[in-house]
């Protein structure tokens, strides 16, 4: 328990320490106006106490990523662990920090829209594409996974509870983002910090020894999975996603100062870290064992472990508490993400959302399109997630290297993650089979290289300020 513990604080101690160098090198102007502030609109720009848009960042990158991920990372070991904390506070923290502020400073932009203002015309329509289909996908799967879960707890139709599910979400993408969103996620959070706590005090005072193994030098994997590049395409959420930047547009339409950034962006993925390694430590502890864990999900999907998990940490009561819980998770990021997909076919269109039938033009058909989505068998497109989504996260990071790299600012803090994302990324997709299927020995020296020429043309980017007298 004491390790857990110790990776917890770690965390703390990052968004204290680190997440202020980072804070300085991008260097917020509390004095400067805000998209709430310049652009308010009552709809998607509104202004928010700070304490609401933390809850509400956080809500919305932590689905259920943050513990169906760790779970699934528990079978390669302890590593998980350090691969939590090492990428939440220098990678994910700083994804999260720098593609909220780059919205901030650009009039609460889409992340499509703030990628190809760095990286060009053509970037920024591959990234509306990527991020739609990516951003569809997510709530697709998001009300699935809900659904099914709440009709193993209440015996309800799937189906039926599809719909209510569908039905929410049309209501949380086109009303005002303070009217439903804004007044339910506090209560959601609160479920979400109890889900936590309640884990982690069961594992406290549970029976069963915490964390049994400590070698992080080990692959405990059952099927002998290689931990590069595997691991840090598996266990995205908690370490670092690039769904993430496609969220945190939402709140940078909301805070009220960029001084907030801090919390509000890095603090909200410090939070889901911990969430991550609460989760994984579960896994490594209750199951006696990495094979054993492996047959509890192979023959239910991680949600059994988690079922099983609450059910054996907090009893009836509490363990349906922390599955409704588990439950708000994907509802919580499946609604941002259609409303996400909304005001980037906003900006694409160049349509004002302050009128509801505007709102509803575009609303419509994309809940159409995601039901006839929600209908198909999309098991192959979804393999590719896990890849998509680094990928996405290693561009928004370049984005950042490149921004720091005009300001004539120390762009390493963004440069370097980018890099180790850049190699995971394209080793992956080069020996997975559902890449190119080559061999390791080819594919992840080939990775490395890419992420040294990526570093290469970065820097022969001139800061701005060497064209100034």
């Amino acid at each position: 328990m004491t390790i857990l513990l110790l990776c917890i604080g770690l965390l703390v101690l990052g968004y204290f320490t680190y997440g202020k160098v980072v804070e300085r090198v991008f260097g917020p102007d509390p004095n400067r106006p805000t998209p709430c502030s310049s652009m308010a609109d009552g709809v998607d720009y509104a202004s928010m106490p700070t304490w609401k848009v933390f809850f509400i960042q956080l809500l919305d990158i932590a689905g259920v990523g943050p513990i169906f991920g760790p779970i699934l990372g528990a079978l390669y070991g302890p590593v998980a662990l350090v691969w939590i904390v090492v990428g939440a506070i220098f990678a994910g923290a700083v994804h999260d920090y720098f593609s909220g502020m780059l919205s901030v400073r650009n009039r609460g932009a889409s992340i499509p829209d703030v990628v190809g203002g760095f990286l060009g015309l053509n970037a920024r329509r591959v990234m509306r594409f990527f991020s739609l289909l990516l951003l569809l996908l997510v709530g697709v799967v998001f009300v699935l996974s809900p659904a099914e879960l709440l009709s193993n707890l209440t015996g309800l139709n799937v189906q039926f509870l599809v719909v209510c599910i569908f039905g929410y979400y049309f209501l949380a993408t086109i009303l005002p983002i303070d009217k439903l969103i804004g007044r339910l996620y506090p209560f959601f959070g609160a479920l979400l910090m109890f889900m936590t706590l309640g884990v982690l005090v069961g594992m406290a005072l549970g029976d069963a020894p915490v964390l049994p193994n400590l070698d992080v030098t080990v692959n405990t994997h059952p099927q002998g999975l290689p931990i590069w590049p595997l691991l840090f395409v598996t266990l995205s959420c908690g370490a670092i996603s690039g769904f993430h930047s496609t969220q945190s547009p939402l709140m940078a339409r909301c805070i009220r100062n960029e001084s907030s950034g801090r919390l509000v962006f890095y603090g909200a993925m410090i939070a889901e870290g911990i969430v991550a390694l609460v989760w994984a430590a579960a896994g490594m502890s209750l199951f006696y064992g990495p094979d054993a864990l492996f047959q509890v999900i192979q023959s239910g999907t991680p949600s059994l472990a988690v079922d099983q998990i609450c059910r054996t940490l907090l009893g009836p009561v509490g363990g349906f508490l922390a599955i409704l819980g588990v439950i708000i998770l994907p509802i919580t990021s499946g609604d941002t993400a259609f409303r996400s997909s909304r005001l980037i076919l906003a900006e694409t269109f160049n349509l004002s959302q302050v009128r509801p039938a505007k709102r509803l033009l575009l609303a419509i058909p994309l809940f159409v399109l995601a039901f006839i989505i929600s209908t198909q068998d999309f098991d192959l497109i979804w393999r590719y997630f896990g890849w998509s989504n680094q990928a996405l996260a290693m561009l928004v990071l370049w984005t950042a290297a490149i921004y720091l790299r005009q300001s004539d600012k120390f762009h390493w803090i963004a440069t370097i993650p980018a890099m180790f994302m850049t190699a995971v990324t394209v080793s992956f997709i080069l020996q997975a089979t559902i890449g190119f299927n080559l061999s390791p020995e080819f594919s992840n020296p080939v990775g490395v290289a890419a992420a040294v020429l990526a570093l290469v043309v970065l820097l022969r980017v001139k800061p701005f300020t060497s064209h100034t007298p």
